[in-house]
């Protein structure tokens, strides 16, 4: 495994000038790492110069999707078209720091499988907006309360895998919500799981494209779905199982309080 191909997934949608910086020091930080890698970006119908952006680097293979299609779909896509053993993931928008992907591989060389860039380890606090840590908070303590697990950044998009492992999940997702479905796959299939600090730099040229309430809904019906995935297939349609029906509730209840939260933020300016 020390001579594995190196996988780096970036996807991107309307990152113009953000996604040939990032490229730029993913490719330095890899040439001084060693190892061989190639670096695939996902251009997810960008209404802006993206991917021409990202071909003038001359040091990433871009693949386009049009119409827009999703953070899940880009990642299983570029996971079709990628030849390496290890995949990193990071986003295109500047916020994950290029210089740290080797800290996220090489505990992989120890016995991880999979290895998360948690922004909440350390001092990192201040990385996210306060609406984005409640969430983060909740969707945590569903995983753990389902899977037993206890993680600290489960929404993160940093990240480094086995690839055999990946393959084996059967990811689904499309949206954002495929950052779940990753850590919780994984951690219901015994995968052992890694998490380090890692620094945010707070995105500087464009809003996030996360919509609150809509893409949390669709995080917590992942979390759920990938805990009982094979109990759903073995039920074929039946009614909900009592534990699903009060994770269904809690999560009307967490939507409920993330919206709260977000108005009180708006009205008073802390987030």
């Amino acid at each position: 495994m020390l001579d594995s191909l190196v996988s780096l997934i970036i996807p991107a949608y309307n990152e113009e000038k953000t996604v040939g910086t990032v490229i730029e020091e993913t490719s330095e930080i890899m040439d001084l790492y060693g190892l061989p890698y190639e670096i695939l970006v996902v251009n997810d119908g960008s209404t802006d110069n993206t991917e021409q952006v990202a071909l003038s680097t001359f040091k990433a293979k871009v693949f386009s999707n049009e119409p827009n299609r999703g953070k899940g779909y880009c990642l299983r896509r570029a996971l079709k078209e990628a030849h390496g053993d290890i995949i990193v993931t990071l986003d295109s928008d500047g916020e994950h720091k290029p210089k740290e992907i080797p800290e996220l591989i090489t505990p992989l060389f120890e016995g991880n499988d999979i290895v998360s860039g948690s922004r909440f380890m350390g001092n990192s606090f201040d990385a996210t907006k306060k609406i984005n840590q409640v969430g983060n908070f909740l969707f945590n303590t569903a995983i753990m309360t389902l899977t037993g697990k206890l993680v600290t950044d489960s929404q993160t998009g940093f990240r480094a895998m086995r690839r055999d492992l990946m393959e084996k999940l059967d990811l689904q997702s499309d949206g954002y919500e495929i950052e779940t479905e990753i850590m919780v796959k994984s951690l219901r299939n015994g995968y052992k799981l890694k998490e380090v600090p890692v620094s945010v730099e707070r995105r500087k040229y464009s809003m996030s494209k996360i919509k609150i309430l809509k893409d949390g809904r669709k995080i917590l019906s992942t979390i759920i779905h990938s805990s009982f995935s094979e109990l759903e297939q073995e039920r074929n349609q039946q009614q909900p199982s009592f534990i699903e029906s009060i994770m269904y509730d809690s999560g009307k209840r967490m939507a409920s309080i993330m919206s709260r939260h977000s108005k009180f933020s708006k009205e008073n300016n802390t987030v």
